[in-house]
């Protein structure tokens, strides 16, 4: 720890008595200015002689500001969160029992005149002081757990991706034309045909043997296309970009054993009732890489309390990827806007002058909003209530507005359905259509009788 001195001498530090005027409502407030190296910490000025200081972000020296903080009778504390630099911090600080709010950069850093750390935790201080600051939403320490291991098992599925390509392009390379008579390479046929390749069998009559009996092309078919150039060089990439693919595979199937692991030490409400909604785990191959390895529908039906894969577009998976960025605590928001304003799904509302200039959504990188957007595009030939909504809206807006507008009303059905604990009902495309058609009906008989005119159905 080290008290900040400035390079000028002349200069000193200045706490400024500027608004004081203003109500003061967190009385044991702290501001934290966080970097890679060290962190500038203010407490309010009567509280130390010397009220910011600066710790280095080793673990000994974050607890020592710790207990620093507690001794000047800290009780909540405001920090930016930078990059990946505030979690340790914040993990710290949580041990210590603080209720820490993390703040977005934006919506502070446009004010003039800060252009230090210093000056920066100084005014986090004074504004968190005066409680105008919100912190962003953080879910308990059990979700943050699970959605840990589920961002690292969908990163590790990214780059068993990017190895799959590589092996691709050097099975192009060998000239073996692999991926047009097959589906995917990793599938069943493709995993036999470059594991026996690997071992040394170049014959393309043998390699086709390997042929499954679901594949569509034939066995001529397929043997010409295994008849390639078997360069060295390239048979090297591709045993290296396919065993480091199956190494991928194996630490997906460690994670996965890891989530299971965790779920299983979550809270248990209720399971499905009806044995036929559950899903059957599939043995974890390499050409079946993307189930989980258990049966997690149960599980987060168990958790939960409901099931949300009974919504049109959502699997298991993304059920998982939702579940583990929002949680199942939904009175951590207002009302089902705030919900839907967190994610970044709800129309804007940029108005000036007593006129809507926009309503353009705003933009955001929520993992949350992704995985509803991903289930909205799934509706796209669903025969569904939602199916049918998201049909109407494309035709009507273009796809990707009717994209977000799908998201928001799912966004709508899992909050209701987390908070109440309410099953899905599906009603089906044609109710929705029957509904459509009698508000298109009522619209139109409206607008006639403003213009003083009946509508009268034609006879059959």
């Amino acid at each position: 720890m080290k008290q900040y001195k400035p390079k000028n001498k002349k200069k000193s530090i200045r706490i400024s008595a500027e608004n004081e005027s203003i109500h003061v409502i967190e009385q044991n407030a702290c501001g934290i200015d966080v970097g890679a190296a060290s962190v500038f910490v203010c407490v309010p000025r009567e509280r130390d002689t010397h009220p910011i200081r600066e710790y280095t972000t080793f673990t000994a020296d974050l607890r020592s500001m710790a207990e620093w903080i507690k001794q000047c009778g800290i009780t909540t504390i405001v920090m930016e969160s930078t990059g990946v630099y505030w979690i340790p911090v914040f993990e710290i600080l949580d041990e210590y029992k603080f209720e820490v709010k993390l703040v977005n950069a934006h919506h502070v850093r446009n004010v003039p005149g800060r252009k230090t750390d210093v000056s920066d935790a100084e005014w986090l201080q004074r504004l968190h002081s005066y409680g105008l600051l919100n912190g962003s939403f953080r879910p308990a320490d059990h979700v943050v757990k699970l959605r840990s291991y589920v961002r690292h098992r969908s990163s590790l599925m990214q780059r068993g991706a990017d190895q799959l390509n590589y092996a691709q392009k050097a099975l192009e390379q060998l000239n073996i034309k692999l991926g047009h008579v097959v589906s995917d390479i990793s599938g069943l046929t493709g995993t036999r045909i470059i594991e026996d390749i690997l071992q040394g069998n170049h014959n393309p009559k043998k390699l086709a043997l390997h042929r499954d009996g679901r594949c569509k092309e034939s066995l001529e078919t397929i043997e010409k296309a295994l008849e390639g150039n078997w360069r060295e060089e390239h048979i090297l990439s591709l045993k290296h970009a396919w065993e480091m693919y199956k190494y991928i595979h194996q630490q997906i199937v460690e994670c996965e054993q890891a989530i299971e692991k965790l779920i299983d030490c979550f809270e248990k409400k209720k399971l499905l009732e009806d044995t036929k909604k559950t899903t059957k785990a599939a043995e974890k191959r390499v050409y079946n890489k993307s189930p989980y390895c258990f049966d997690m529908r149960n599980k987060l039906h168990s958790w939960s309390g409901v099931d949300l894969c009974t919504i049109p577009g959502i699997n298991e998976n993304l059920a998982t990827k939702i579940l583990s960025e929002i949680g199942t605590d939904m009175t951590r928001w207002k009302s089902v806007k705030h919900f839907c304003s967190w994610l970044a799904v709800c129309p804007g509302n940029k108005i000036s002058g007593g006129k809507r200039l926009s309503g353009r959504t705003k933009p955001s990188k929520n993992r949350a909003r992704e995985a509803l957007g991903m289930a909205a595009q799934a509706l796209t030939y669903s025969d569904s209530y939602l199916g049918a909504y998201y049909r109407r809206m494309r035709s009507k807006v273009g796809a990707p507005k009717a994209n977000r507008a799908a998201s928001h009303k799912i966004a709508k059905i899992i909050y209701t359905m987390l908070k109440e604990e309410k099953e899905y009902t599906e009603l089906g495309a044609s109710v929705y259509e029957e509904l459509h058609k009698e508000r298109t009906l009522r619209n139109i008989e409206s607008k006639a009788k403003k213009l003083g005119y009946i509508l009268v159905p034609i006879a059959a």
